[in-house]
């Protein structure tokens, strides 16, 4: 019985690290939905004028566009994480349920925990992607300052 109790503390211990990566995972998926909910804003807000100050119809068209690919590049940002969050859980009950069975699950804890560091890296790479997009394409959409609007 010693022992049991002993392991099960062992992997208590050793499931602290995945939890606060797990807490780090939450707060991405945070950020991620703000900035997901600011585009959609930003969407609504554009689709709602009739007539933008120095836009056409085209640079609305275009700015809508790349609304639009930053959107899906932040659904697919907040996949990734939310996927990652789910393999680390995973990774903290195997480790458990590895010593309440007396099994040995090393390379399943290694294999989730590497698809876990991908998704998160997928995730990371999208969001940096994303706010390339928002940077980049806020150069291309709206006219420069003290501009004539029709010269854009």
């Amino acid at each position: 019985m010693e022992s049991h109790v002993t392991s099960v503390t062992h992997v208590i211990q050793l499931a602290v690290a995945p939890v606060f990566l797990l807490t780090a995972i939450a707060t991405l998926i945070s950020a991620l939905n703000v900035r997901l909910g600011r585009i959609v804003d930003r969407q609504r807000t554009v689709l709602e004028l009739d007539a933008v100050a120095g836009q056409s119809g085209a640079a609305r068209q275009r700015e809508l566009v790349l609304l639009s690919r930053r959107v899906h590049l932040s659904y697919l940002a907040i996949s990734a994480a939310v996927l990652a969050g789910l393999l680390i859980c995973l990774v903290v009950a195997s480790a458990f349920v590895g010593v309440l069975l007396e099994a040995d699950l090393a390379k399943l804890l290694a294999a989730l925990f590497v698809l876990a560091m991908l998704s998160l890296i997928v995730s990371l790479s999208l969001f940096l992607r994303e706010i390339y997009l928002a940077v980049s394409g806020r150069n291309r959409t709206l006219p420069a300052v003290g501009a004539d609007p029709g010269t854009s």
